[in-house]
């Protein structure tokens, strides 16, 4: 299978399968930080994830996939450390505002800074229609972030500290994705990257969930958080998955671009299962969202 999606890099097939798996991981992206946030703790929640996927990554990463070439380990290295000053962002960022608050900050960074990083190190460039779709996209992601501000009510105490924290998680957004990007084509075989990534990135955060747990009054059942944890783990599988093979086989910044349409799948997320509101004037600035990743693609 490695030699088959290798062998796409750079067609209108790979084109093609980049765009889906990238929409694919905007959908899982948002179920997976509505799981961070659902109905325990965050940092309880990340720990409990995290461990799941680093478990069902260590047989495939020592025994499935080819092992790492030896220019690799400072590439996991630089990206363990990125992705838990990410972890520690969002967590932090979660604890003090609500989900369809937070969220829409922390992706809305992201695909702006990570074109420029594209630009930077892949020397990818965008037209200006497709510059013009970045705008659009980024005034329904920021602009649902505003609404969700002004109308806010809970949390507001905090909500400063929230879009602080929301704000630099977003930067480091663009910094992992642009950063593993170039790890996942920095190895032959694209699964030995994502394995040995998820067993390594699993690592910071179970002692540091395990030590939180431990010293709540009232703690979480394990059984329940673990399931969580399960499921998670599963769902970030797919969606980092996704969106780092679509990396490899096609620009990095369109893909970044296009997995922030997981604004739109998290505001229904929030109103659906974790009871935010949601009215008809988020429902048009997630249409702007969609519009401005319509428009990415089709001036590509």
């Amino acid at each position: 299978m490695s030699a088959w999606l290798t062998s796409l890099e750079g067609t209108e097939a790979g084109h093609q399968l980049a765009l889906v798996l990238a929409l694919s991981a905007a959908l899982l992206h948002a179920v997976f930080g509505a799981l961070q946030k659902g109905r325990h703790d965050p940092w309880l929640s990340r720990g409990a994830i995290d461990f799941s996927y680093a478990v069902m990554a260590a047989p495939f990463a020592l025994f499935v996939v080819p092992w790492p070439e030896p220019h690799m380990w400072p590439i996991f290295a630089g990206a363990f450390l990125i992705h838990v000053g990410y972890k520690l962002l969002q967590s932090f960022a979660y604890t003090k505002g609500d989900f369809t608050v937070v969220y829409p900050v922390v992706r809305g960074m992201g695909p702006l800074f990570t074109v420029v990083g594209a630009y930077l190190v892949f020397g990818e460039t965008f037209s200006w229609i497709q510059w013009g779709g970045v705008g659009v996209l980024l005034s329904g992601i920021f602009g649902l972030a505003i609404y969700n501000m002004i109308f806010l009510t809970s949390s507001r105490d905090t909500l400063g500290v929230a879009m602080a924290l929301a704000a630099a998680t977003g930067l480091f957004v663009a910094l992992y994705t642009t950063y593993d990007a170039y790890g996942i084509r920095a190895t032959a075989d694209p699964f030995t990257f994502l394995a040995w990534f998820f067993l390594i990135d699993g690592l910071a955060m179970p002692p540091i969930a395990y030590l939180r747990w431990r010293n709540l009054p009232n703690p979480a059942a394990p059984g329940p958080l673990m399931l969580r944890g399960v499921i998670g783990g599963l769902v970030a599988f797919a969606s980092f998955g996704s969106v780092m093979m679509a990396t490899r086989l096609d620009k990095v910044g369109e893909a970044a671009v296009l997995r922030e349409t997981s604004t739109v799948f998290a505001a229904l997320i929030g109103w659906l299962f974790l009871k935010e509101t949601v009215g008809p004037r988020r429902i048009g600035l997630m249409a702007l969202i969609a519009l401005g990743a319509v428009i990415v693609e089709l001036g590509g």
